[in-house]
């Protein structure tokens, strides 16, 4: 059958996905594009189920719902608020914060806040690529100034974090024929040190080995740390795309979250990357989105909430 279309436009959402049915058919094509695969006995020949909606095996007689297995499973809100959920969520180019899902869906506050979290955490491929060819790094705090704080090697408040960025640099020539450069691609993670094995180890899992990265003069981007990777220390390096992206990071978390607890910022994070790396493409982020959250367990409130 292949990956289905996306909707280009809030009218085709609509028309597309008004039925309880409509949404469940898409989420299983989406989940199997090559067709159904029995998860128990990998039997293809099936029986499609309506009351619920799902797939009856013809081999094992085992029934499969398109949502079993998902990060939307044993979700009481019907599946066509989880599908307005992901697109205001993957289109609304700011972002949305629990209260503003909350006045769109029509639920309650704390429905709101759990479908979000299960959303941020249906934004990260585990099969995600590394970059590679040009790029920046640097650290930030967010929370604002950290009081104690001994140099850039820790953060001493527990409400201020202490977050990895890498951005991929991509060069091409402008409409003047000259040479200039884009962001790309951004990873982004919270650490609690920036010496040079933290640093280290978060250039590696994001990072291609012999990419081209620009740093600043900060002793934790030291040999060691960059030694698969092609070095240029530029101390001060302002006005740079990793500046510019921490900035906007920055903002969103204040603008529209109003802060964040530190419990629960990698979640907001990975949202961050997620719709910085889609924001040319984000009616394609929503399909995206779908596709990434069926292949994530589900996750309970008590999970989302433990220490």
């Amino acid at each position: 059958m292949g990956r289905p279309g996306f909707p280009s436009t809030l009218q085709e959402f609509r028309r597309r996905f008004s039925t309880d049915v409509a949404c469940w058919e898409y989420l299983a094509q989406s989940r199997w594009p090559e067709g159904f695969v029995c998860p128990k006995c990998t039997g293809r020949k099936y029986w499609v189920i309506s009351q619920p909606f799902g797939y009856e095996c013809e081999k094992c007689g085992r029934r499969t719902s398109p949502m079993a297995g998902t990060a939307i499973q044993d979700s009481h809100m019907r599946i066509q608020e989880w599908f307005w959920a992901a697109y205001l969520v993957a289109t609304h180019m700011p972002g949305l914060s629990a209260k503003q899902l909350q006045r769109q869906i029509g639920c309650q506050y704390k429905t709101a806040w759990f479908m979000l979290h299960r959303l941020r955490r249906g934004m990260v491929n585990d099969a995600r690529s590394r970059w590679s060819g040009n790029g920046e790094a640097d650290e930030t705090i967010v929370g604002g100034p950290v009081k104690g704080k001994r140099g850039r090697a820790v953060t001493d408040l527990m409400t201020h974090t202490l977050v990895f960025g890498a951005v991929e640099v991509i060069c091409y020539t402008d409409s003047q024929g000259e040479s200039a450069e884009k962001a790309g691609r951004i990873r982004l993670a919270i650490a609690t040190h920036a010496d040079e094995g933290s640093i280290g180890q978060f250039l590696r899992q994001n990072v291609e080995e012999g990419t081209t990265i620009r740093t600043d003069g900060w002793k934790g981007y030291s040999r060691t740390a960059l030694l698969p990777y092609q070095h240029r220390q530029t101390p001060g390096m302002r006005a740079s795309h990793i500046h510019r992206a921490f900035g906007n990071l920055k903002t969103w978390l204040t603008g529209t979250h109003h802060g964040v607890d530190p419990k629960y910022l990698q979640a907001h994070l990975d949202e961050f990357v997620f719709r910085f790396n889609r924001r040319n493409t984000p009616m394609a982020a929503f399909q995206t989105l779908l596709g990434i959250t069926s292949s994530k367990p589900p996750q309970t409130l008590a999970e989302m909430i433990k220490p």
